[in-house]
């Protein structure tokens, strides 16, 4: 166990157990090895056993168990901001609303009533949720939250046929099973080497074989300098570019942390950028009890936008989370100051504009934290890209 993590429960270490023996059989089955994607995405999303797909808390703070904070679950405010943007997509298109992964539902409890405070209260609310516990918890969270709105949302197996409206995916990109490469500049022929997963005397390690296929024409389009090791996410270019070619007209925001490809594969990040959370902890050893981590890896705006881009949509918009939470008003929605007993500020404004901080501190969420925007038949300028936008980055 890695000496800096809280000890798991005895049950949550067996179902680690359980889900390891399946990752191992199919390790055999496959000859001795899988890719590192198929490896996380049975860590992520095996049935039952999975990170996601499993009953353990994944979202939440400390005191409730949970791994990590987005930001939906750091203050309302952050649904309140976006729903301006969704609601100018919602106007120039139709009034659906598809949300990816939608996690403990906070956000989509808080930007059902934002929505209608501005007159762009959806007909449709669709959440695309393959997790039978986190449908349940999202369902219980919105029945708490807004209950008004239980007749107009719906839960997805799949992603529809066609659509016209806004679809939004906090953090999704981030979690979908990526491969991980070494470029070399000596052993392979081709140079490039996936780092697949294989066992040795029982135990989950690394086993290279040479990249080939579609992952050898990504990896020899990214701008590195051998000897280098860090991840390519097929999964999500694919995702983005089936999206595109169901979406008729209206947007996707999609708001994750990464970088375009020419920071992403800067030499200072030889290694990758693949990190796993456990309890609020930060480790590097995916390896290590699956099913109970969290396993991802920093998002490839640029490939974002190229998959987009090659399906027909319009990159509409790039930018920070700090800037696209601005101009679509955050600081307009903090409450007005004040004063409790004995003139102190009152302890729900420090809350909020403690919250604020994260999700716009270059320190914190502001910078590290990118919001692209990719659409069919939407007039621009959209608002959240109004200052700052970045596009020319990508």
């Amino acid at each position: 166990m890695q000496a800096d993590l809280p000890e798991p429960a005895a049950d949550a270490r067996a179902a680690s157990a359980a889900l390891s023996r399946i990752i191992a059989a199919e390790i055999a089955a496959g000859g001795g090895w899988i890719t590192f994607a198929r490896y996380m995405e049975l860590a992520l999303y095996a049935p039952g056993l999975g990170y996601y797909s499993g009953g353990a808390h994944k979202f939440g703070d400390h005191h409730t168990g949970g791994d990590f904070l987005t930001a939906p679950e750091l203050t309302p405010l952050y649904a309140r901001a976006l729903a301006r943007q969704v609601a100018q997509v919602l106007a120039a298109s139709s009034p659906l609303v598809i949300e990816a992964g939608a996690g403990s539902g906070r956000l989509a409890a808080d930007l059902l009533p934002a929505l209608a405070a501005l007159g762009c209260a959806p007909e449709r609310y669709q959440i695309l949720e393959l997790s039978g516990e986190l449908r349940a918890r999202q369902a219980a969270t919105l029945a708490a939250h807004a209950p008004q709105f239980a007749g107009c949302v719906e839960w997805l197996d799949q992603l529809p046929e066609r659509f016209c409206g806004c679809l939004v995916g906090n953090e999704v990109l981030d979690a979908m099973p990526t491969h991980a490469v070494r470029w070399d500049d000596a052993g392979a022929e081709s140079g490039v080497l996936e780092r697949g997963v294989g066992l040795a005397n029982g135990q989950l390690v690394v086993v290279e074989r040479p990249a080939a296929g579609a992952l050898l024409d990504a990896a020899n389009a990214v701008p590195v300098i051998a000897p280098y090791r860090g991840e390519i996410s097929l999964a999500a270019r694919a995702w983005v570019a089936e999206l595109a070619r169901r979406l008729e007209q209206g947007a996707m925001l999609l708001i994750d942390y990464g970088l375009p490809r020419h920071e992403l594969y800067h030499p200072l990040r030889d290694g990758g950028t693949l990190r796993c959370h456990y309890r609020h902890r930060v480790h590097e050893d995916p390896f290590w009890l699956p099913g109970l981590s969290d396993i991802t890896a920093h998002v490839d705006f640029t490939a974002v936008a190229e998959a987009g881009f090659d399906a027909g949509l319009e990159v509409l918009g790039y930018t920070s989370q700090a800037n696209f939470l601005i101009n679509c008003g955050l600081s307009e929605l903090l409450p007005e100051p004040g004063v409790g007993a004995g003139g102190a500020v009152t302890a729900s404004e420090l809350r909020a504009r403690g919250a604020v901080n994260v999700l716009i501190s270059p320190n914190e969420m502001g910078e590290l934290f990118k919001v692209i925007a990719l659409g069919r038949g939407v007039p621009g300028p959209l608002l959240g890209f109004a200052r700052g936008d970045r596009v020319h980055a990508l």
